[in-house]
């Protein structure tokens, strides 16, 4: 258990993807930021769980993403900005979850999603050989694979429809609508998006599962990105307005006693830089470890990464 879990062959070759990654966004005018690991503050959302660490006997949080700081050199008049940078998450751990893991993240200026998709598409082809992207709504895709519209389904309806699935026994209590939604994307879409050969964009989710991003009419504008069934990147037309913003983390927090989950104080610095004013800016979150096992051909995260969890 000394040994690295990857090859040296195969840590050579994620060290050549890395440089092309920082050459692709250096040719296309970004420059490249550095942010805390550790924070004051953690994430308030439900879906998410910080790792503690503590500083003179002060509890901080290790970053889940990069996210909040970024947007703060944002509203400090960073222009287009990306990193690569290593996160940490109380998560699953298994075949494509480590607890530590390396995140690329970047944010563009006047821009909207659909921008940020085509740039997307534009990195893989440019660091192999990635068939071009298809495309589903989120519609299109619980239609497609799941038999029932999640935009005009009835709560009851959602109960029999996991039954129907084989799903109604996975979660312990009725978490609400988006909770079965999770459930219908993790168990019955994304394995089936494993038979697609090229990355699959889901786009316009329910305004529900807007997050940080920005809404319209129904639909939050975000997408997220899969390849063989494994989820690579999320990314959002970002919210700018603060007041909105705080209404979000106060709504998460109630979704979180709800649950019994721990509450997260909110960021103020992050709703301060908001305030300040957050340009009109669209970003994404990309996890490059599950990238590079893709790209290389690798069966689990372990193959990529100099020294997973277990043998950190």
């Amino acid at each position: 258990m000394w040994q690295p879990s990857a090859s040296i062959n195969i840590l050579k070759l994620r060290d050549k993807l890395n440089r092309k990654i920082r050459q692709f966004f250096y040719d296309r005018g970004y420059w490249e930021v550095e942010t805390p690991y550790m924070s004051q503050t953690g994430v308030t959302d439900i879906h998410l769980a910080n790792i503690k660490a503590f500083f003179r006997a002060k509890e901080y949080f290790l970053q889940t993403s990069p996210e909040y700081h970024m947007k703060r050199l944002l509203a400090s008049g960073s222009g287009s900005i990306f990193q690569i940078t290593r996160v940490f998450r109380d998560d699953e751990f298994g075949k494509w979850h480590n607890p530590e893991f390396t995140l690329l993240e970047w944010y563009k200026l006047d821009e909207d999603i659909w921008f940020i998709i085509k740039e997307i598409e534009l990195l893989f082809q440019f660091l192999g050989d990635v068939p071009a992207f298809q495309y589903l709504s989120y519609q299109q895709a619980f239609i497609k694979y799941c038999g029932f519209d999640p935009f005009n389904v009835t709560h009851a309806d959602l109960f029999s429809l996991a039954a129907r699935h084989g799903l109604d026994n996975v979660l312990e209590h009725d978490e609400g609508r988006d909770q079965y939604f999770h459930l219908f994307m993790a168990m019955v879409v994304e394995p089936t998006l494993k038979k697609n050969s090229a990355p699959v964009v889901i786009y316009d989710f329910p305004a529900s599962q807007a997050s940080l991003a920005k809404i319209k009419g129904d639909c939050a504008q975000r997408f997220e990105i899969y390849w063989q069934g494994v989820e690579l990147a999320n990314g959002f037309h970002e919210l700018t307005d603060a007041k909105l913003q705080v209404e979000r983390f106060r709504a998460d927090n109630s979704s979180r006693e709800a649950l019994n989950l721990p509450l997260v104080a909110i960021d103020e610095r992050l709703l301060g830089a908001m305030e300040h004013g957050l340009p009109e800016c669209s970003g994404v979150a990309l996890g490059l470890d599950r990238l590079y096992a893709l790209l290389l051909k690798q069966e689990k995260l372990a193959d990529v990464i100099s020294f997973s969890h277990e043998r950190s």
